[in-house]
């Protein structure tokens, strides 16, 4: 035994017991206590060379140290000084003894004695704690090899050569005695790499003791000559666990695999076996893995049944060719467990499966033959698990006939569509069954009788389903051993009072959303036997206008979590007393249950309760002060959409623990200061305050902290600048406040990759917009309208994933800047109501994820790029009130103007589900996208689901000519068409009548002649219909239909338009039926009014030329012509003077005057006979 004892000589040691105490072990503990650790002692000297002060480092001690409760702390001290306490080297976490020193030096004899015997232990420690040089240099050599494929940089590190002990490398365990290596796991060290490695099986021969060898996911192939698994079988003896799926071995290692007599587990998944060769002397094989292979040939499945241990088979997600695969699966004795989901099996495969099969998954699988299927599962009587999910296709009648499975303990059945109901016989004679899961299908009528035979059931789920009846009638009652029962998203009718329930003392989870409420009698038994952990009735429908709360709970002193969300109870003050009476309640959704009143909080704290959510009610009054001590652990708060007043109780500045808080849209009002809000190191990461009072500054707090992703300040009062911004937000609206100043750089340099979407809209920022915005690698969405922004778009940045750009309402000027062209992912741009310049650029088509493009109310100029018909998920296109011109383009009725859910106004971000029972995460914030467009006469906003059926075109008020072309007619999906205030001219295309879902059509102010196409009158959904001030003729289209709901303002401003409802009458001679003809076909079907104005000046010319040259020829016909002159000026002449006489003959002064007035008469007559 050592013993060693250091005492203070000088005998000035105070309240210790000395610096090392009762070390005793014997030389083997020591040994192998120290040689796991390693020690590193540094001594100082002061200028007289004593030591000053000593240090001991080290790891955590090994289980041999820690059990002997040992825990040694060395103290120095200097000359004339207390000395002071250094590092601890600790053996253990039981004993707590601590020597502090006080007093006199000790002599240097004493302290070096001291350090020899440190120093000893660390020169062993050093000596013992490494692997062996030989599988070290191995390891190196292993590294070697993947770094020539170019991988192992990542994953291996922290193999260092310098390091001495390799059992601490990442993937490598070692014997806790011998610190041999035992276990290598190397899975993906090549997954990136360059090239294929051809594998070297010589490099894992240097570890005798290795047991598990992990080589998955490394693009491996078949090695070289003496270099395969031949050599490595005879090396490895040990080895129990060899993993090589996901590489590219082909069937010439199989063979080579059967010198590992040891192995119990092997995993050949995703390698390009083919089954031609078979597996054979593995005689200790438990479990096998042979997932994603495409087996052409059966020797390798035959080859099974000579696996004596087989236990396990899994080869899921395989494809089997052939009749008879797996027959040599029925001599395997020992086979207990196959997993073949989502394989092609041969119809023959379960016919051969062994008896002694006791679990059996064949999700996803397609079955040709459900009958056969079910009398092959017969035989399996030992079977005790069978799932069979999404498998199809599967009747009922499958139910009818696995009677005969006596040890079947657990079935699913779920999403394989079934449909339906459920048989009497068959399934219901399964009596040690203890699981069933028939959710997802389509089985609908009421549950059998014979459902409660199942007198072992423990968990039914028979959610997602059509069944119906009302469960206080059914047999569910009589599950004695029932603890968890789903039966959501049916129509069963569900009795409020649950008391044909009360006596099942097992059942614990009750789940039947989405059904029907019904009233029961208030009668409860005075100690029910129930009592519930886990109770959900949300979303549910009642024949009444509303229900009574769910009483039954009064009794329930168990709760954890309860979901009544969505009910149209009575509406009753807040039921405090499920507080009062469940101290280990959990989650609490109350949302939208016509709660009223003020919060009643519990008398006494609540430390379990960490969820609350009672928005969409009328709870008033302000938010209690001691919110933060009954709920000392809450982590989401959600009270949104209520009447709360006051304002965040200063409590809630220390509440560490909030992760969500969402007060938005309720009557809160004050200054919002950071006491209101917790502090900067909190948990908070979701913070909702949108559409309430609050005002002043915005608190500098909630731009500091750390962990906040979500920040929703929008719809207050807030004034003044943005303060600095440290948190890495993902989402962040302050908009319709009256902030002012510069737009914050920082929001845009939160992090580059983090930041999704930014709305800083409706408020008074000017300035110019920061390139930061766009160049956030993240961005999703970007809304910077209604401010009082100027100057130009940022040059030069890219928004790689950037979806939604709305930056209308400003004052922002320019041209539409190139860096667009690389948001090959936006899907809506909105830059209205600026100074814009320049036309439409012609790499406009590279945006060809655009959805909804608005360029209204600017200054864009030239003529439409025949690229813009090349956005062929364009639905809104709003090119009016600028100054482009030319002719319309007839390739935009290659656009489809359809609705899509793709452009539906919203924009997903992740964030935990606060809804979802089972689980957190899933849930999405909805950012609704607006579109302000001119739709039948007015202005309307476009939001949300509304806008994903919206589809409209709006090239009104600019300087476009021509004719509409006929092709436009094509567009059938589009509901708004305006084409107003331009030049158009020729005729309205007949074949606007395939407009068939168009809901407006505004033609007005242009120079549109001809008839109005009688066949518009087959748009039935027609609502707005204007084609005033026009050329428009000839009679008004019948009215019928939409038509007869139209007024004249929809035709004035047409001269020669007659009929209804215009009050001129036309000629009875015409056609009130007359259709105009179909010109969408005809090239010639219209005038081209620039050739008209040609050949009339061209004629008008010649006709001229004509008359002077016959009179210039012939004087007969010259005198002729100018008697002829003559005679009419003279006529002209009479007939003036007689008329015109009688009006100057009140004019006494003018009619004295002949010579003016005889002259003015000449030049009429002329001038009118010309």
């Amino acid at each position: 035994m050592l013993t060693a004892t250091v005492q203070d000589t000088a005998g000035t040691w105070k309240g210790a017991e000395g610096l090392l105490r009762a070390i005793e072990f014997d030389s083997f503990s020591v040994f192998n206590a120290v040689r796991e650790e390693k020690a590193a002692l540094s001594i100082g000297m002061d200028e007289e060379g004593h030591t000053a002060e000593g240090l001991v480092k080290h790891k955590a001690m090994p289980p041999q140290l820690a059990s002997n409760g040992l825990y040694l702390q060395i103290s120095f001290a200097k000359r004339e000084k207390i000395s002071r306490a250094v590092d601890t080297a600790r053996t253990g976490v039981a004993a707590e003894w601590i020597c502090e020193a006080e007093g006199a030096l000790l002599r240097m004899r004493q302290l070096l004695w001291v350090w020899m015997l440190l120093m000893a232990l660390a020169f062993v420690n050093d000596r013992c704690h490494c692997c062996l040089q030989e599988e070290r240099s191995g390891l190196l050599e292993i590294k070697a090899w993947f770094s020539h494929a170019g991988a192992g940089f990542y994953d291996l590190q922290d193999w260092d050569k310098e390091d001495l002990n390799c059992c601490n490398w990442s993937g490598v365990a070692c014997d806790s005695t011998t610190n041999r290596v035992i276990k290598l796991d190397l899975y993906g060290v090549n997954y990136d790499g360059l090239e294929d490695l051809y594998l070297n099986a010589s490099l894992f021969l240097p570890f005798k003791e290795l047991k598990t060898l992990h080589l998955s996911q490394n693009h491996l192939v078949c090695g070289l000559k003496n270099q395969g698994f031949q050599g490595l079988a005879s090396g490895l003896r040990k080895l129990k666990e060899l993993r090589l799926s996901n590489n590219k071995f082909n069937d010439s290692i199989l063979s080579s695999l059967s010198g590992f007599s040891t192995l119990k587990s092997l995993d050949l998944s995703n390698n390009s076996f083919t089954g031609t060769i078979g597996l054979h002397g593995l005689r200790k094989l438990e479990v096998l893995h042979l997932n994603s292979i495409d087996f052409k040939e059966n020797i390798l499945m035959e080859s099974l049944g000579g696996l004596p241990s087989l236990k396990t088979l899994s080869a899921s997600e395989s494809k089997f060719e052939g009749k008879h695969f797996g027959k040599g699966l029925c001599n395997s004795t020992s086979l207990e467990e196959m997993f073949l989901s989502y394989s092609s099996l041969p119809a023959s495969f379960l016919g051969n499966i062994g008896t002694t099969l006791k679990v059996l998954h064949l999700i996803g699988v397609d079955f040709n033959d459900t009958l056969h299927v079910a009398q092959a599962l017969q035989n399996l009587t030992k079977l005790e698990e069978l799932l069979l999910d999404d498998a199809s296709p599967i009747t009922t009648s499958f139910l009818s006939i696995i009677g005969p499975l006596p040890a079947l303990i657990n079935l699913s059945l779920e999403g394989c569509m079934l449909s339906g109901t459920l048989p009497h016989q068959g399934w219901c004679e399964l009596k040690n069954l203890e699981r069933l899961y028939l959710g997802q299908n389509n089985l609908k009528g009421v549950l059998p009788p014979c459902l409660g035979n199942l007198s072992s059931l423990r968990y039914l789920d028979l959610s997602y389903n059509q069944f119906e009846g009302n469960i206080a009638f059914s047999h569910l009652s009589h599950l004695l051993q029932l603890e968890e029962l789903s039966i959501s998203n049916n129509y069963f009718q569900i009795p409020i009072s649950f008391g044909s329930f009360m006596n099942l003392s097992n059942l614990k989870h009750i789940a039947c959303d989405n059904n029907e409420l019904v009233p029961a009698s208030n009668f409860q038994a005075p100690a029910p036997k129930l009592q519930l952990r886990f109770f959900s009735a949300s979303s549910c429908t009642s024949k009444l206008l509303s229900v009574e709360f769910p009483n039954f709970l009064h009794s329930q002193y168990d709760l954890v979590f309860v979901d009544l969300s969505h009910n149209k109870f009575i509406a009753e003050p807040f039921p405090s007393w499920l507080f009062e009476n469940n101290t280990k309640l959990n989650r609490l959704y109350l949302r939208n249950t016509s709660i009223k009143g003020p919060l009643q909080l519990p008398q006494n704290p609540r430390p379990n309760l960490h969820t609350t959510d009672l928005a969409d009610n009328n709870i008033h009054g302000q938010i209690a002060r001691n919110t933060c001590l009954i709920f000392p652990r809450l982590r989401n708060f959600m009270m949104a959409n209520n009447n709360l007043i006051g304002c965040i109780p200063p409590c809630f500045r220390n509440m560490s623990s909030l992760v969500q808080l969402d007060l938005s849209n309720n009557h809160m009002s004050c200054e919002l200061l950071d006491h209101n809000l917790p502090r900067g190191g909190s948990w908070l990461w979701y913070l909702k305050l949108s559409n309430n009072n609050f005002k002043g500054l915005l608190p500098p707090s909630v731009f500091n902290m750390t962990n906040l992703d979500y920040l929703f300040l929008d719809g207050n009062k807030f004034v003044g600048e943005v303060p600095c911004i440290i948190s890495s937000f993902q989402l962040v609206d302050i908009s319709n406040n009256l902030l002012s100043g510069m737009l914050p750089r920082e929001i845009g340099n939160s992090s580059i990759y983090d930041m999704k979407g930014i709305d800083l809209s409706r408020n008074n920022f000017e300035g110019t917009i920061p390139i930061e915005y766009f160049n956030s690698y993240g961005l999703d969405f970007l809304d910077l309208s209604e401010n009082n922004l100027s100057g130009s778009l940022p040059l030069g940045f890219d928004a790689t994933y950037l979806r939604y750009v709305h930056l209308y309402r400003n004052q922002l000027s320019g041209p539409l800047p190139y860096a667009f062209y690389n948001l090959s992912s936006l899907m809506t741009l909105d830059l209205s109501d600026n100074s814009l310049t320049g036309p439409i650029p012609h790499w406009i088509d590279n945006l060809s994820e655009l959805s909804i493009f608005v360029l209204k109310s600017n200054q864009f100029n030239g003529e439409l790029p025949h690229q813009l018909c090349l956005l062929n998920r364009l639905s809104i296109l709003d090119l009016s009130e600028n100054i482009f011109s030319g002719h319309l383009p007839s390739c935009l009725s290659n656009l489809n103007f359809t609705a899509s859910d793709e452009k539906s106004g919203y924009s997903y971000f992740p964030m935990p589900n606060m809804h979802n029972r089972y689980s957190i995460g899933g849930e999405m914030i909805n950012v609704k996208i607006a579109i302000e467009l001119t739709s039948k006469k007015n202005f309307y906003t476009y939001e949300g689901d509304i806008l994903r059926y919206m589809s409209a075109m709006d090239l009104s008020c600019n300087k476009f000519i021509g004719e509409i072309p006929p092709e436009w007619g094509n567009l059938s999906g589009i509901f708004a068409m305006n084409l107003s205030q331009n030049n158009l001219t020729g005729l309205i295309p007949s074949s606007f009548s395939n407009l068939k879902q168009i809901e407006s059509l505004d033609l007005s102010h242009n120079n549109l002649n001809g008839r109005i196409p009688a066949q518009l009158i087959e748009l039935t959904f027609l609502e707005v219909f204007n084609v005033s001030f026009n050329n428009l003729s000839g009679r008004t289209p019948e009215m019928k239909n939409q038509f007869g709901t139209f007024d004249e303002s929809c035709y004035k401003g047409n001269p020669l338009l007659c009929g209804p409802p215009l009050g001129n009458g036309c000629d009875k001679r015409e056609s009130p039926s007359e259709r105009v003809p179909d010109i969408s076909n005809r090239d010639d079907g219209s005038i081209d009014m620039d050739s008209f104005y040609v050949s009339f000046g061209v004629c008008y010319i010649i006709v001229v030329l004509t008359i002077l040259a016959v009179l210039c020829i012939n004087p007969h016909w010259r005198r002729r012509w100018f008697y002829f002159i003559e005679e009419c000026i003279d006529t002209c002449y009479c007939v003036l003077a007689i008329n015109f006489r009688k009006f100057f003959r009140s004019r006494s002064r003018m009619a004295a005057s002949v010579g003016g007035p005889n002259q003015w008469l000449l030049t009429t007559c002329l001038t009118v006979y010309l």
